[in-house]
């Protein structure tokens, strides 16, 4: 064989036998090498999470289904005129059909109806919906399905313990209320909360010596003290009616009258800051509305008894969450065996939910995209174009509210009421609601508020939906005012 023989045998291709001959030496360097990773196994590979990422989220598995179908919904166009929920009815198609705002239709709700009522009747606060849809990701939830299936929670009396610190937090951020030193309790909404006060601060019903409580609150009131206090009527408390006609009689009654006053403040339905009239009385405060999108903060509130509840803090109405801060711890614990018996508390699930809110709203306090400068801001614009429709009538006045100091702030605020408080001024208007219905404007009447039929209330807390076409149909009636007499007052 020449040399050139040899060089071209060098470069001719294995043949399968002579692979088979060096399979050993092929193995034996991955076998070394698996002994070694076995021996000594690499610390394992993680890539670096996105800032804000808790490492744990980094791989889902029972949640992508239920993200997938919220984010689903969500992007359910409604037209901006209404909105889909993982619970709506569904279409054809087997998606969730829009729900509309009033006044408005079709599958994706942008038909406008005709001639149709501006309806600014209930307080639904929805004027702060806009707010979480910015804010989806930091405020949503996903429950499993074994999240809290016990009655109990992990603190007394079925409370979360994350979000009793957390509300009083929140309290102490925004500086409305003391709560230190005080028990919390929580309820189904303020609603829920009211006559277990009123039953805790009544004699016991067993005590036959006793008189039942006379519960009392100053026109124009929140109807629904009335109407609870009436529909249970229990043997330990009555429905007395109004301050005004027992301001002199309790001075003068014997010492074992016992009056229970509701002070709402800010007031439903006129927005102004009351302090209790009858001396001597166990007062309930009703804070509902003592946050900064709706009044000045002027000092943290430091009363025996002070009922929030969260529809009118963040608006989720629908969540039906309330809690009372409470000083005698008798009270206290009287209150907590009535919730027991009543409802065992309330939902694991809105508790959850709210905790989140809360957590949400504190991270935000007096910074970017802070809720009450996002609130306050809505339901200030919002008044200031109510007054200047009404300011140009004669026919109409709104309650005077002030321009007030807030300590939350730092600032003097213009006033932002959650409720236009709609007095008729000419003789024949007796009906002052029937006459905004008229006019195609569905209003609460005064009767309900113990305030007359002179006044009525309108609702500034719905969609922007709901405003727009309620200054539109005032803007309209008051145009049907002699023009003279409405050109004077611009």
């Amino acid at each position: 064989m020449t040399p050139e023989d040899e060089e071209k045998g060098c470069h001719q291709p294995p043949t399968p036998c002579s692979l088979l001959h060096r399979l050993p030496l092929l193995i034996l360097p991955f076998s070394l090498l698996l002994n070694l990773l076995l021996l000594f196994p690499p610390a394992p590979v993680t890539r670096t999470p996105p800032e804000g990422e808790p490492q744990r989220l980094q791989v889902l598995t029972w949640t992508r289904h239920a993200a997938a179908e919220a984010e689903a919904v969500a992007a359910v166009n409604c037209s901006g005129h209404g909105r889909a929920f993982l619970d709506s009815v569904t279409d054809g198609d087997g998606r969730p059909s829009c729900e509309c705002n009033a006044c408005y239709s079709g599958r994706d709700c942008s038909l406008l109806l005709p001639n149709c009522a501006a309806d600014a009747d209930s307080g639904d606060p929805l004027f702060l919906e806009p707010y979480w849809q910015r804010h989806a990701a930091l405020s949503a939830v996903v429950v499993s399905g074994w999240h809290r299936m016990s009655y109990r929670a992990n603190g007394d009396n079925y409370i979360s313990l994350q979000l009793e610190t957390h509300l009083r937090l929140l309290h102490e951020a925004v500086g409305n209320a003391v709560t230190q030193g005080k028990f919390i309790v929580f309820g189904s909404g303020s609603t829920q909360l009211f006559n277990a006060l009123i039953h805790s601060l009544s004699p016991d019903n067993d005590s036959s010596s006793s008189s039942p409580s006379h519960v009392v609150a100053t026109a124009p009131y929140y109807p629904l003290y009335k109407m609870q206090t009436t529909l249970f009527d229990g043997r330990e408390y009555e429905w007395e009616g109004l301050t005004s006609d027992l301001a002199n009689a309790s001075s003068s009654s014997s010492p074992s009258a016992n009056f229970i006053e509701f002070v709402t403040s800010p007031n439903n339905p006129d927005g102004t800051l009351r302090r209790p009239v009858l001396r001597g009385s166990t007062v309930i405060h009703d804070h509902a509305y003592y946050w900064p999108h709706y009044s000045a903060i002027l000092a943290p509130s430091d009363e025996d008894i002070m009922v929030f509840t969260d529809s009118k803090i963040s608006g989720h109405a629908s969540s039906r969450f309330g809690w009372a801060v409470i000083k005698d711890e008798g009270v206290y614990q009287k209150v907590t065996r009535y919730l027991q018996f009543n409802s065992m508390g309330v939902s694991r699930d809105t508790q959850l939910r709210v905790l989140k809110l809360v957590k949400v709203i504190i991270a935000k306090v007096k910074k970017q995209d802070d809720i009450f400068e996002f609130g306050y801001t809505t339901l200030s614009e919002r008044w200031s174009k109510l007054n200047k429709v009404v300011s140009a009538s004669t026919r109409f006045s709104l309650q005077k509210l002030p321009s007030q100091y807030c300590s939350y702030f730092n600032k003097i605020r213009d006033p932002s009421p959650a409720f236009g408080w709609v007095k008729c001024e000419r003789e024949e208007d007796r009906d002052c609601a029937a006459v905004l219905l008229n006019a195609g404007i569905i209003s609460r009447t005064g009767e309900i508020f113990e305030g007359g039929s002179r006044y009525t209330r309108l609702s500034l807390i719905k969609t922007e939906d709901d405003m727009d076409l309620l200054l539109k149909r005032f803007e309209s009636l008051v145009s049907q005012e002699e023009p003279a007499l409405v050109a004077s007052t611009r």
